[in-house]
């Protein structure tokens, strides 16, 4: 890969590592405790991000219970009627993924996340500009 790597812009109001709340469910908490220590030494967690983070790791804990259900019972169920069909952890796996996809991205846990330039720009000296001001 070609490029600086992008400059990572800390948040002077960051939270400093936080426990799992005790309402997860065990692989739940485990992705808590995997990317907290990541999000702290970054410093760009705040109290504002927890639900997020909190969402996350839900996500992240139903992809890995069902998978463990879909090991156990198959990914094709039959049904009473002896049809096969879809097991429905397939679809609930599935959901929570993109659940979990699209809030890593936001939190910055993907590759590309990290990867974007930053959008602020904490220089003092452009705090008075007005975009909409002509001179």
């Amino acid at each position: 890969m070609r490029g600086t790597k992008p400059h990572l812009i800390t948040d002077p109001d960051a939270i400093a590592d936080v426990p799992a709340p005790d309402w997860l469910a065990e692989e739940s908490a485990k992705e808590w405790r995997r990317v907290m220590p990541i999000l702290t030494e970054r410093r760009i967690l705040t109290d504002a991000d927890l639900g997020s983070l909190e969402n996350y790791c839900v996500a992240i804990g139903t992809v890995r219970e069902m998978e463990e259900h879909l090991q156990t019972h198959g990914r094709v169920i039959v049904d009473l009627e002896g049809k096969m069909k879809r097991n429905p952890a397939v679809g609930i796996q599935s959901d929570a993924m993109t659940r979990a996809r699209l809030l890593a991205a936001e939190l910055g846990l993907t590759p590309v996340s990290r990867s974007r330039p930053a959008i602020r720009d904490d220089d003092p000296e452009d705090d008075d500009d007005n975009p909409l001001e002509v001179a």
